[in-house]
């Protein structure tokens, strides 16, 4: 085991009514080195009024966005102002198993395994016999419906789903899928990759860039996160829903990434492009950490503008306390 830390990033917008528990079961993971760090979205709720509870801890930050950005970009904004050595990212109505992260960790740490000469390595970009780093753990969870129907998800083979349709196992709802979102990064991961495409099929089109660029990624085969679906659910409110117009376009530049490797063999890292960064509020400044990954050079000028104008604040507070 080691001391990997941990940040665990959960953007949120209008949701004060489900934050709580999902900021308190992130708070009460069991692997020690964790950090929570709650991503407000330009909530126009009592979204900050039901955090502040937490912001004495040393364990959480809240970060409040001056306008809303949408989920994808909010993600993005978590990511640029932390800087723990790999992150994970929960939804605001999401409830981890306490001992999620710790699994994840554990395959993370997991030292010397090997490229076996008995499958196709060479295909994504690694060499048979090479030891290999895992920068990735997947975990199944559970999905709550609106209705009350409890389904629990283990289809290992939707991660293929754009790449081989054909390949099928069955579905009881819509978007029944091994999640990304809640799987667990190492930063080099990030570094390479870089972060998430603007759009709804935000997970979606980052689970394909990580598998067609060589990542390695574990999938824990036990229901460590409960997922709940509201009516106010992207995949369930009908203007992002499977169904809608937005979806079906951000779906066709998936496709047209999937295509980019079929033809290449790789896809491109995608930079951060977010110069609009703006923080309005954040509970404790001495947290931000601006994360090295891909990113436009606008946006590395609104990193640093946030982090110059919130730290400073911060230090002129403790001279002032002095």
């Amino acid at each position: 085991m080691t001391d990997l830390a941990v940040d665990i990033i959960i953007p949120t917008h209008n949701r004060a009514h489900l934050i709580g528990t999902a900021v308190r079961t992130a708070l009460e993971q069991s692997w020690w080195n964790c950090h929570v760090t709650v991503v407000d979205d330009g909530s126009s709720d009592r979204t900050q009024d039901t955090l502040s509870r937490y912001f004495d801890d040393p364990a959480f930050t809240y970060i409040r966005l001056a306008m809303n950005v949408g989920t994808a970009q909010a993600k993005n904004a978590g990511l640029l102002l932390t800087g723990g050595d790999a992150v994970t990212f929960h939804d605001s109505d999401d409830i981890p198993h306490r001992d999620k992260i710790l699994q994840q960790v554990r395959i993370l740490s997991q030292p010397g395994i090997g490229a076996h000469e008995c499958l196709n390595w060479r295909m994504v970009g690694q060499e048979p016999n090479s030891v290999l780093q895992v920068g990735a753990a997947l975990v199944h969870h559970e999905l709550i419906l609106p209705d009350g129907r409890r389904v629990a998800i283990r289809r290992d083979l939707s991660l293929f789903d754009d790449v081989f349709p054909n390949l099928q196992m069955g579905g009881q709802v819509p978007g029944e899928w091994t999640h990304i979102n809640s799987g667990l990064f190492r930063h080099e991961v990030l570094a390479r990759n870089g972060g998430f495409a603007p759009c709804i099929e935000e997970d979606r089109e980052f689970r394909n860039r990580l598998m067609f660029n060589g990542e390695i990624i574990w999938v824990v085969p036990e229901l460590l996160l409960t997922k709940i679906e509201t009516a106010d659910s992207l995949t369930q409110s009908q203007s992002t829903d499977y169904d809608s117009q937005q979806r079906k376009a951000d779906r066709a530049m998936v496709w047209d990434k999937v295509a980019q490797w079929r033809t290449t063999g790789r896809v491109d890292p995608v930079p951060i492009d977010l110069p609009e960064l703006d923080v309005a509020f954040v509970s404790n400044p001495a947290h931000l950490r601006a994360r090295d990954m891909p990113m436009t050079g606008a946006t590395r000028d609104a990193v640093m503008a946030c982090l110059t104008r919130w730290q400073g604040l911060e230090a002129s507070r403790w001279v002032a306390a002095e």
